[in-house]
């Protein structure tokens, strides 16, 4: 079994242009680029034959390529980070068992979020797609509603069914629950994290689909699948006592690195 990690990085994002390229400071006081510090969560993950990073922005590039990423150019028509690893795959031009989707604004995914999101994918031969969820605590679940209220669009939350197959995911919080939660209770709303594990071939059809109603509303790329009907694999996965968190804001950005330096990551 052969797999590929692509992280896919754009500098126009609508909601924080230029966010692969903010510097993000450690516990030792050193700061590294959002892109960096990505490349180097993925480089921690076990099994794997080949970590590159997909992008349409010649900054991005250098600066990739300056702390020794291989870079792979992709097109600036890619709509999401899954088209563009669908196209970082093709452009390859070697067809791998899996491809992983770490996508670039996530550098505290730890290593076993990844390995259980392949495993679990190798495990489940009917699922076109895997992406891992992680059961809020009465904290966590404070915070995503605290985004909403303040109109910041937060963490992403995933519904799914029997066989952990997803039901529906979005960027409010799923689902409703009427009640409080203390900080350390578990709750039953689980953030989706922002990591894909794709079949090939699913991953290749995917640029053909339209944006379904669906995707266009919550900007969500995982719904574009559910959309087509196609199998979407929730594997639950396990904190560890680590904290988790996307940069999806630039008021993320000192949660981020309190985070680091709470975990004392350099």
């Amino acid at each position: 079994m052969s797999v590929l990690i692509v992280i896919p990085a754009r500098y126009a994002s609508t909601r924080y242009p230029g966010k692969p390229l903010v510097a993000l400071t450690g516990a030792d006081g050193r700061a590294r680029t959002l892109i960096q510090r990505s490349w180097e969560a993925a480089m921690q993950v076990s099994g794997v034959d080949r970590v590159v990073v997909s992008t349409d922005d010649d900054r991005i590039r250098s600066v990739a390529e300056g702390f020794g990423a291989e870079v792979v150019m992709t097109s600036e028509a890619c709509r999401n980070g899954t088209e563009r690893c669908a196209e970082a795959h093709e452009v390859l031009g070697v067809r791998y068992d899996i491809v992983v989707n770490l996508q670039g604004d996530a550098p505290l995914t730890p290593h076993w979020f990844v390995e259980s999101l392949i495993a679990g994918l190798l495990a489940d031969p009917e699922a076109d797609i895997a992406t891992p969820v992680l059961r809020c605590d009465g904290r966590a679940l404070k915070g995503f509603i605290e985004d909403r209220r303040h109109g910041r669009v937060g963490g992403t939350t995933a519904v799914f069914g029997k066989g952990n197959r997803a039901l529906y995911f979005s960027k409010e919080v799923i689902p409703f629950t009427g009640r409080q939660y203390s900080d350390d209770e578990p709750t039953p709303v689980f953030h989706h994290v922002g990591v894909y594990a794709y079949r090939p071939a699913a991953l290749a059809a995917y640029p053909g689909w339209p944006t379904g109603p669906l995707e266009a509303l919550e900007g969500l790329e995982q719904l574009r699948f559910l959309e087509q009907g196609r199998p979407v694999l929730c594997v639950e996965v396990e904190a560890r006592g680590r904290h988790f968190w996307e940069l999806n804001n630039p008021e993320d950005v000192p949660r981020i690195e309190a985070m680091l330096r709470h975990m004392n990551m350099n």
